[in-house]
């Protein structure tokens, strides 16, 4: 009989131990959600951002942003959900995108995702990718276009301004089409 127990309570150990193995192997491969924003590696995050600068002659530029990451190592800044206005001594332009890039040294940014200007002349783009070279005063993406004016509209593969020379290119197979409907 007490070789009887004894079996009998090592099978039960032995079950015991077969279970608590099988529990331990499953909520290991159970993958974990986090709850709450995700880690970032920036060294500064920022809520509400705003830039601007002013240049001889009357042009300036506001950047507005909801969110800021700012990493210092890359001398950058990544931006959700901005808008530039620039004001020139002649017109206003309007840009806007939900993420981008401002890059500390060069002063370069780079808008991304629904990226919308607007002019206050009527003008309007659209693109997925809008870049600003401050270096070269350049304006420019090689991603497509569509440019609206006074019922007038046209797509291209790309676009590059020279603020410069006061030269706009558009890129690629270009399209244009006329409807003779005046916008303002």
């Amino acid at each position: 009989m007490d070789r009887l127990a004894r079996r009998i309570l090592a099978v039960v150990i032995l079950f015991v131990l077969v279970v608590a193995g099988v529990l331990v192997a499953r909520t290991q491969d159970v993958q974990r959600e986090t709850v709450g924003p995700q880690p970032s590696s920036a060294d500064l995050s920022i809520k509400e951002v705003d830039l601007q600068e002013q240049y001889a002659g009357g042009t300036s530029w506001q950047l507005t942003a909801d969110q800021g990451a700012v990493f210092d190592r890359e001398r950058r800044t990544t931006l959700r959900n901005i808008q530039v206005r620039v004001q020139d001594r002649e017109r206003t332009w309007t840009i806007v995108g939900e993420e981008g890039d401002y890059f500390q040294d060069t002063r370069d940014v780079e808008l991304r995702r629904n990226v919308v200007l607007t002019s206050d002349d009527g003008l309007r783009l659209e693109t997925s990718v809008l870049r600003w070279k401050g270096a070269e005063r350049r304006l420019w993406t090689d991603a497509p276009v569509r440019l609206y004016q006074d019922g007038t509209v046209v797509d291209g593969s790309g676009l590059d301004v020279s603020m410069a020379d006061e030269a706009t290119t558009i890129q690629g197979r270009v399209r244009a089409t006329f409807t003779g409907e005046r916008g303002r």
